[in-house]
């Protein structure tokens, strides 16, 4: 694994600055929903965001790795991208008069707890400038490591600041190695579920992504696992296949599951309205038709069988923002 930041510290400063870009921005299309909802646009470049907390997971990490002019395949596999001073820009920004405090996800474009941050640490110092400033985040990860942040989330859980999800796309450790090779094994990732919860912070499971005839029979076992181990709510995310990752998960499957590659293909473009991929919101998470239907309900079911939360939770608090000091280990008169 290689780890790239600029050279010349001027060049990570892109406040104020337009992005340029010759991509489209026309509105594709507008559907009502027949309700009033709130929005939260994590401005990731790649058109997805999180709204009322729902988080498309890890779906556009591939294509923004593109974005930045590598490939969404080995470059992907073997660079890592990462801000140095990341906390350090997050505590000139939570300073700013402008600002106004909402929840931030961490993992929402790729992985927080990558490998590499065993050695970098910039997680741990985000999370550590977001604690002194009271400030909710919520956290998306399937990196056993994020335990060792155990004493930092304690802290924010004890002012109801912070919400974790574990990703556990299977309990079949073969699977796993297939699907995730270098992420960690499920009884990893539960046994992380059950520190968690033994430490006092709001954990759920993320079931995801859900392959048709791979993984999905898995829904109710995972689901039944994590809530022994501490879960207390749980999500799902049927797979995406956006352009620039379609044609490597089409290889993969060539590759691990000959035997069934076109069923798969043929069910994913069911449940996508003949295609590969269907970009609108409210559509792309779930999917659409009978199959979509029976896997939410067998979700739902699971979901009241082991008293796990679905949809939309309580949401965090604000009120004990405040903005954090301007120099590390500096004491604020209040």
């Amino acid at each position: 694994m290689r780890a790239f930041h600029p050279g010349i510290d001027r060049k990570r400063d892109f406040s104020g600055l337009a992005v340029k870009s010759g991509a489209s921005l026309d509105i594709v299309e507008i559907e009502p929903l027949g309700k009033s909802q709130e929005l939260f646009d994590i401005t990731t470049g790649t058109g997805d965001f999180i709204a009322n907390g729902v988080i498309s997971h890890n779906c556009y990490a591939r294509p923004s790795h593109q974005y930045m002019g590598f490939s969404a395949g080995l470059d992907f596999e073997t660079r890592l991208f990462y801000k140095k001073d990341a906390a350090a820009h997050l505590r000139e920004e939570l300073n700013r008069r402008s600002y106004i405090c909402s929840p931030i996800n961490l993992g929402a474009n790729t992985d927080p707890y990558q490998p590499l941050e065993r050695k970098l640490g910039v997680t741990r110092s985000i999370l550590e400038v977001l604690a002194e400033s009271h400030h909710p985040v919520t956290i998306v990860t399937k990196g056993a490591l994020v335990v060792r942040d155990l004493d930092v989330l304690a802290r924010l859980a004890a002012e109801r600041l912070v919400k974790v999800f574990v990703s556990v796309t299977t309990l079949d450790d073969e699977l796993k190695r297939r699907m995730e090779p270098r992420a960690a094994s499920p009884r990893a990732r539960l046994a992380a579920i059950g520190k968690l919860a033994e430490a006092g912070i709001p954990v759920g499971v993320m079931y995801a992504p859900v392959v048709p005839a791979i993984n999905d029979h898995e829904l109710e076992a995972v689901l039944e696992a994590s809530a022994a181990a501490g879960a207390t709510a749980a999500g799902h995310v049927l797979l995406r296949l956006p352009g620039e990752v379609r044609d490597l998960f089409h290889e993969w499957l060539d590759l691990h599951f000959p035997d069934r590659a076109q069923k798969v293909r043929n069910r994913i473009r069911e449940l996508r309205g003949g295609r590969d991929n269907d970009p609108r919101f409210g559509h792309r998470m779930r999917g659409q038709g009978p199959w979509a239907e029976l896997l939410r309900r067998r979700f739902d079911a699971a979901c009241r069988k082991h008293g796990l939360v679905s949809g939309r939770a309580e949401p965090l608090s604000t009120a004990l923002f405040r903005p954090p000091s301007r120099t590390p280990g500096q004491m604020e008169l209040w």
